[in-house]
């Protein structure tokens, strides 16, 4: 489906990816997708109860997004394996952190993993995390990272980014600028940090920089200000950071996403009017809400009043919806 045969309400949907509540395809889902046009969902554990269950509904997500004349939907999933694992046993055979062990453990959960999510009809897995976790802190990390080294975490996250897509499941690298050096967590509020930029370079920014350079399909932006980069925004919403950084220093043209919109490192400082406009004015691609709630539809009008209203918002969009219906014609076939 090419992006100029998309309507303005498909072009506004497409920039969102969102939770729901719900095991099977329901009202406010198809409200999601047929009203609003969202151009990905996330699952969680309440959304998933066995097996041929998950597999029925992201099936049935599919050919209702086909049904209203909409491209096929990312359907992403946090499984990193150990502490972040949405799909437990039965579903999946890991239960520790995959690739703390070497690479041997790294290429194996990514190669089993794939095949895991394809069987099930996911198609983007939020992993691998490639912070590196300070060992001077209680890092808020310390049990998802690969560990302090930074050309160790690199080389264990490109084989997982690897093998994930080799095998058709989109990674996205997380959380940039880097979150290791973080002790409070952006789920209660949004940590500042006075590391500079070279510092970043030297430590935070490697793995990144691997990534990209391993064609990584998407990176998620972290909630922490980086006080000597933007002093006034988070990453997840700074221009400084998503665009001038990520996008014109180190090159990446993938899909940047933000994380989880609804964690208390942003609602208890903005409210989802000034988000958006922020995410629009830095150029990122994908707003994500996980929870359901007025934030979603909110998000999804102002978005549509920006493509409306303003000719540079809608440049912008038109780019970052290019960049999302490439990177689905590579994986889904669109």
């Amino acid at each position: 489906m090419d992006v100029k045969s998309l309507s303005n309400l498909q072009l506004a949907g497409q920039r969102l990816m969102v939770g729901f509540d719900g095991t099977a395809l329901n009202e406010d889902l198809k409200f999601l997708i047929g009203r609003l046009r969202v151009g990905g969902v996330i699952l969680f554990s309440r959304n998933i109860e066995g097996p041929d269950q998950l597999k029925d509904l992201c099936a049935s997500i599919q050919e209702y997004a086909l049904s209203c004349g909409n491209p096929a939907l990312f359907v992403a999933i946090d499984q990193e394996g150990g502490q972040v694992a949405r799909l437990k046993k039965p579903f999946t055979q890991f239960a520790g952190n995959p690739a703390m062990s070497g690479v041997e453990d790294a290429v194996h959960f990514a190669e089993v993993t794939a095949a895991e999510l394809s069987a099930a009809g996911i198609n983007m897995n939020m992993a691998p995390v490639i912070d590196v976790a300070r060992d001077d802190i209680e890092s808020v990390m310390a049990n998802r990272a690969f560990g302090n080294d930074p050309g160790w975490v690199s080389h264990l996250g490109v084989k997982i980014i690897t093998h994930l897509q080799r095998n058709k499941i989109m990674a996205v690298a997380k959380h940039f600028p880097g979150i290791g050096r973080t002790a409070l967590d952006s789920h209660v509020d949004m940590p500042d940090l006075d590391t500079d930029l070279a510092l970043l370079q030297s430590s935070d920014l490697i793995p990144f920089e691997a990534s990209i350079k391993n064609d990584v399909s998407g990176i998620m932006l972290s909630h922490i200000r980086y006080r000597k980069i933007d002093p006034q925004w988070p990453a997840s919403l700074s221009k400084r950071i998503a665009k001038d950084l990520l996008r014109d220093q180190m090159g990446f043209t993938g899909l940047t996403i933000t994380d989880d919109l609804d964690m208390g490192a942003i609602v208890k400082h903005y409210g989802i009017k000034i988000v958006v406009d922020r995410l629009l004015t830095a150029g990122i691609d994908i707003c994500l809400i996980c929870h359901k709630g007025p934030n979603i539809e909110i998000a999804f009008e102002e978005i549509s009043k920006h493509l409306i209203d303003s000719p540079e918002m809608r440049a912008g969009g038109a780019e970052s919806v290019q960049r999302i219906m490439r990177i689905k014609r590579r994986y889904i076939g669109v």
